[in-house]
């Protein structure tokens, strides 16, 4: 039996997504710049793909740009806003993804900006009071915080955080990568000017994504060549992953509320069967164990550490897929930037299940089985856990 709880990493296309892309693997083959009927035909299934992500957002067609994922879209926001308009100033946090900080710390490096890093509670979430006394200390900043973390869950306030910016005229950019098709957004109630999403996040095909821009922004495009994209992102389109991509939104968006309480208690499940799997001293880190302040599918757990090997490598070995990092003496990884960032046991290691529509109360019951037996093989990790505690 193979278990997949890898959905933060990507997810499985859904069968309709792959329907719906399948005619332009085959009949509507045209390139989309072509003048003639097979090209226009092309050109019009993109436009249609652009007016329904921006429907779904609150946004208009023409501040939706396809890219080759989020990480392009979120390296364009930034570099794009740093260069068009001189920006000298930008505040992010030590948690995002490292599409960004990456990013953010080539332009340090160059010299063409300063990074104010915004202070986090224990849990990793914002602390909106020092965000606004470094937006009252730095005028026209670039803000680049994300909605939802990719390890911990954590949702952060990002209408608070647009009111902030209106308020000291700072540029807004938001990484929505793993919210968007997860929650409702309405882009006419938030003073936000760029967000970014990817296909593969919400069911559809790797290698697509998108970047909202907002009409009051024009920046200098970082891909040259052809004039795609309204001239912001030049190359020919994806126009199978466009296709996918917004099926799999609209599908996303259709099915959001019974997703979401289906995801909801497979996590709660998961929980609950954990705190009696005879496991001592487990801890979930950031808000990924709340309800109401973490994305539905992420759960971030810290387990005591084997004698020999990682939790998730003999997961893996018995066919059920996680991720994690760890910082246990015995595994030679360094561990997760966005723990190393907050408070947690750092000796243990660190395990993110993520959950999707596809998942299972019965994969869930064989996961906590395969791990109650890894502990049960290995009683010393156990006995070290308990007389820690």
């Amino acid at each position: 039996m193979e278990i997949y709880c890898d959905n933060a990493a990507t997810t499985a296309i859904d069968p309709e997504v792959a329907q719906a892309m399948l005619p332009f693997l085959t009949t509507h083959y045209g390139n989309p710049s072509s003048g003639h009927q097979a090209g226009r035909k092309v050109k019009l299934a993109i436009d249609q793909a652009r007016a329904t992500v921006a429907g779904i957002i609150g946004a208009s067609p023409d501040e939706i740009f396809f890219t080759s994922g989020a990480t392009e879209a979120n390296n364009l926001a930034l570099s794009g806003t740093i260069m068009t308009y001189e920006i000298s100033h930008v505040i992010t946090s030590k948690i995002e993804h490292k599409a960004v900080l990456q990013t953010l710390a080539k332009h340090e490096k160059e010299g063409d900006i300063e990074i104010s890093f915004v202070k986090l509670d224990e849990r990793g979430n914002i602390d909106l009071y020092h965000l606004e006394n470094l937006l009252r200390a730095n005028p026209r900043t670039l803000i680049s915080l994300m909605h939802g973390n990719n390890e911990i869950g954590n949702i952060t306030d990002i209408h608070a955080i647009s009111k902030l910016s209106q308020r000291y005229d700072a540029i807004f950019h938001t990484d929505t990568t793993q919210t968007i098709g997860k929650l409702r957004f309405d882009l006419k109630e938030m003073n936000i000017d760029f967000l970014v999403g990817s296909a593969h996040k919400f069911h559809g095909p790797k290698g697509v994504g998108f970047i909202y821009i907002n009409k009051n922004q024009r920046i200098k495009a970082q891909i040259l060549g052809g004039g795609q994209e309204r001239g912001q992102r030049g190359g020919t389109e994806n126009v199978i992953g466009i296709a996918g991509l917004a099926k799999a939104l609209e599908i996303a968006n259709r099915d959001l509320a019974a997703n979401h309480n289906k995801i909801s208690k497979l996590k709660q499940y998961f929980i609950s069967k954990l705190s009696i799997a005879g496991i001592p001293d487990i801890c979930y880190n950031g808000e990924s164990k709340s309800v109401e302040n973490s994305i539905a599918g992420i759960l971030n757990v810290s387990f005591p550490c084997l004698s020999q090997g990682s939790i998730v490598k003999k997961l893996d070995q018995q066919g059920i897929f996680v991720s994690g990092g760890s910082a246990c003496s015995n595994l030679t990884t360094a561990g997760s930037h966005v723990l190393n960032a907050i408070p947690c046991e750092k000796d243990k290691e660190n395990v993110r299940f993520s959950f999707s529509k596809f998942n299972t109360f019965e994969e869930v019951d064989h996961m906590i089985r395969s791990i109650s037996r890894i502990y049960q093989a290995e009683p010393s990790a156990l006995l070290n856990a308990a007389a820690s505690k």
